[in-house]
């Protein structure tokens, strides 16, 4: 089936209404309070990001026929699973108070309540995952081994003898780029692909991970309003270190005095304006670009050897969208 890029996007949209289906069905209780805070962040809404790579992966199986569909459909159901399920724990490790616009599930049911719900999707994302053979039950895990990694490497922080930069790309390959080269592997698994097709898209999506989540964490500087997401600074006003002040405080410039004093613990509220001012202007804003574009361009590299078809295109346009969201 040769479709255009227009059929093939209506081809992935459709795809992507089953999986949301599936999403309210599978985390259905018999105990209400159980349904409603698992629907919670479900309902809330969110990009979709990571089934939606599951599915336009699995479509480089149309042009030879060889898609199991309805493994495609379990795989994106499990994976954005996996990823409500790790917002429902960061929330309550980060304390925060709004996530995708609403307050938080710990804030709505408790810490407990969000937690256990957390493990309650790990769960049902495991009962979905365990009908789709060994190989994918092993990925899954090891995926899920490195979530928990970089998500405890976050919370302690880079040892003595480790670089902060290291630390944080380390982080990020873990927390972020784990879980989306394992969408892009599993709807390679499931559309016939060579076994060397398979480790190429895998590192794609590796490389796309690393771009997306530098870009995300550029707009928290650089974006405003609607186009970033998140109000701005958030990562600031919690001393979180991204790649930006990361660069700054590794070049340690007499000129950026000030602003490495407003960076040297989590920035006051009024100080806000001020550091982004001052982070918007600064040489690193670039620096960290130019590295979203590295990794764009990597992963557009694995997909060298894919036919010029409309999949293939929709795997690529995902890269410059990465590199766009940055600027």
């Amino acid at each position: 089936m040769d479709l255009t890029d227009e059929e093939f996007a209506q081809w992935v949209f459709d795809r992507g209404d089953r999986v949301e289906a599936r999403l309210h069905d599978a985390v259905q209780s018999p105990y209400c309070l159980v349904t409603e805070a698992s629907h919670y962040l479900i309902d809330a809404g969110g990009k979709r990001f990571r089934p939606s790579l599951v599915i336009a992966a699995g479509g480089l199986g149309l042009a030879s026929g060889q898609i199991w569909e309805e493994a495609l459909l379990s795989a994106a159901t499990v994976v954005e699973l996996t990823h409500v399920a790790s917002l429902y724990h960061d929330d309550v490790m980060d304390e925060a108070e709004l996530r995708r616009g609403i307050p938080t599930a710990q804030k709505q049911y408790g810490n407990s309540v969000a937690i256990m719900i957390g493990d309650y999707m790990l769960a049902k994302s495991s009962l979905i995952g365990s009908g789709l053979g060994a190989d994918f039950v092993a990925w899954q895990a090891q995926t899920l081994a490195r979530l928990v990694q970089g998500q405890v490497a976050e919370l302690r922080g880079p040892a003595p003898d480790v670089d902060p930069l290291d630390h944080y790309l380390q982080v990020v390959s873990d927390k972020t780029a784990a879980l989306i080269a394992a969408s892009v592997r599993y709807g390679a698994m499931f559309s016939g692909q060579s076994a060397d097709q398979i480790e190429a898209l895998t590192a794609y999506g590796e490389q796309l991970g690393m771009a997306f989540q530098v870009a995300d964490d550029l707009l928290d500087i650089v974006g405003v309003g609607e186009e970033s997401g998140k109000q701005p600074g958030t990562d600031l006003r919690e001393g979180v270190a991204t790649l930006v002040p990361l660069l700054i405080k590794r070049a340690n410039r007499p000129e950026d005095a000030r602003l490495l004093d407003l960076l040297s613990a989590p920035v006051a509220e009024p100080d806000i304006p001020e550091a982004l001012s001052l982070l918007r202007v600064h040489p690193a804003v670039d620096e960290a670009r130019t590295q979203v574009r590295h990794w764009a361009d990597q992963a557009e590299s694995h997909l060298a050897g894919f036919p010029d078809t409309a999949p293939t295109r929709a795997l690529k346009i995902l890269c410059e969208q990465a590199v766009v969201r940055s600027r």
